[in-house]
């Protein structure tokens, strides 16, 4: 019983970088993807060119790739590690190669939230006088949080799981700390790990589901 409550209080330690990972991540990348939304429908087809390519490659290739690179790519072109040493130089890339992911995942959410907004009320509230801002504020962002809700919590919950990934670079979250008891001979707290994201994404869903209802009263 006390090797089980040890080895339960490692995973739960471990879970905490992934926790923290998750958090970051959405602090960081759900308002940097309303800038690269921003971005990609901008009328200056530079700026629109160049974030909608941004997007198609980070979009296009694996988040496990993506974290190996920006690990070991400055070292490699020789400017030097910019994360650090030791743990918190590997958290730091894996933070960055997140925000970087999931903010361009966001910003095509937002992008299809902000286009899915009908045009009259836009010119609405042109006629009524108001500002650029104050129909983005007062009449899209609303309308906008209702349709996107169900496709961000998705890859809000998505998040959760891949925070898993950032192994790669020898974080050591619960999935990597879990297979270390492997070579033990000890292989329930591999799969016991599931639990952990199983609580999790359970009480995400829940939130999720409370905040749909509490938005149903705004019809789209």
């Amino acid at each position: 019983m006390s090797n089980f409550s040890t080895i339960m209080a490692r995973l739960l330690e471990a879970f905490r970088l992934n926790g923290q990972l998750f958090i970051l991540t959405l602090v960081f990348a759900l308002p940097l993807g309303l800038i690269i939304a921003f971005g990609s429908m901008s009328r200056w087809k530079p700026l629109s060119l160049l974030t909608r390519t941004v997007v198609w490659i980070i979009r296009g290739t694996p988040l496990m790739l993506q974290i190996i690179v920006i690990f070991f790519a400055p070292g490699l072109l020789g400017w030097g590690s910019p994360w650090g040493a030791g743990a918190s130089g590997r958290f730091s890339a894996a933070t960055v190669a997140f925000v970087i992911n999931y903010a361009c995942y966001f910003s095509e959410i937002y992008r299809g939230g902000i286009q899915g907004v009908p045009k009259g009320q836009t010119e609405a509230g042109q006629v009524l006088g108001m500002t650029k801002s104050q129909i983005f504020f007062k009449v899209t962002l609303l309308q906008v949080v209702k349709r996107i809700l169900p496709a961000m919590s998705n890859e809000i919950i998505t998040l959760v799981k891949d925070t898993s990934l950032a192994r790669i670079i020898s974080n050591k979250e619960i999935i990597m700390m879990a297979h270390e008891y492997t070579a033990k001979g000890l292989i329930w707290p591999l799969f016991f790990t599931g639990v952990f994201f199983l609580v999790f994404v359970g009480a995400l869903t829940l939130l999720f589901n409370a905040l749909e209802k509490k938005l149903d009263y705004f019809r789209c």
